[in-house]
């Protein structure tokens, strides 16, 4: 009997995906033609990081896989960007889309996303965790899927939010002071105080070296000797006669 040398399989790691996708409808659909009817399949997918970004798309297909794989594609093409306030939208919104009428309220933390099947799954990939929605009208899961998707691409920044990101960016731009930096400037601190007293000093010192002048110690001007007249003792100045 030979021995069949079986190789060590390594296990496969799948690399994390980019956008988690959510098939949020699949039906079958009929286009009549001049032969007859062709029967096809159409999906609708929604995709997002969970961060703010979210895109929903639409494929059709003879199967199922193509249908969803055509509806990533168009997702990808699609994405928008939403503002979060936190876990929550910035403010409310209502909007229509055809026979669709969906109202979105911001809520406290801690709140939920309130919402039904369709709109849950769009707000779960954009990273919405917490909302007050209503749906009205229409149950159709594409249009209300449209509708929501519309809704998210027209919230915009508050001002509050603008103010605070701006306030953070200014924290973020001030540099940390390494430890030898510290060490540096409290040693600067210490020096100073000490490099003034010792100039004070010998200030004080050279003040005292120098001689004090004052009217008590300035010698008196020598008086001017008078010369004697002819024949006559010499006088001596101030002396009375």
């Amino acid at each position: 009997m030979q021995r069949r040398d079986f190789k060590k399989r390594r296990p496969h790691i799948k690399e994390p995906k980019e956008f988690d996708e959510q098939v949020i409808q699949i039906s079958r659909v009929t286009k009549v033609v001049k032969g007859g009817r062709r029967l096809r399949f159409r999906a609708t997918v929604a995709i997002g990081n969970r961060k703010g970004k979210v895109g929903i798309g639409l494929g059709k297909s003879n199967e199922v896989t193509g249908a969803i794989q055509k509806a990533i594609a168009k997702a990808k093409k699609h994405m928008i960007t939403v503002p979060l306030d936190g876990s929550t939208i910035p403010h409310d919104i209502k909007i229509k889309h055809k026979s669709s009428l969906i109202l979105l309220l911001p809520a406290a933390p801690g709140t939920g996303i309130i919402a039904g099947g369709t709109i849950r799954k769009v707000l779960e990939l954009t990273g919405v965790k917490d909302i007050l929605s209503k749906s009205y009208g229409t149950t159709n899961k594409v249009n209300n899927t449209k509708g929501i998707f519309e809704a998210l691409k027209r919230l915009k920044e508050t001002p509050f939010m603008i103010a605070r990101r701006a306030s953070a960016k200014g924290k973020e731009n001030i540099p940390e002071k390494s430890e030898d930096e510290s060490k540096e400037k409290t040693k600067e601190k210490i020096e100073k105080p000490i490099k003034e007293k010792t100039e004070t000093e010998n200030k004080v010192e050279k003040k005292t070296e120098e001689p004090i002048k004052s009217e008590k110690t300035e010698e008196p001007e020598k008086a001017e000797k008078t010369e004697p007249a002819e024949g006559g003792p010499e006088k001596e100045p101030n002396q009375k006669v």
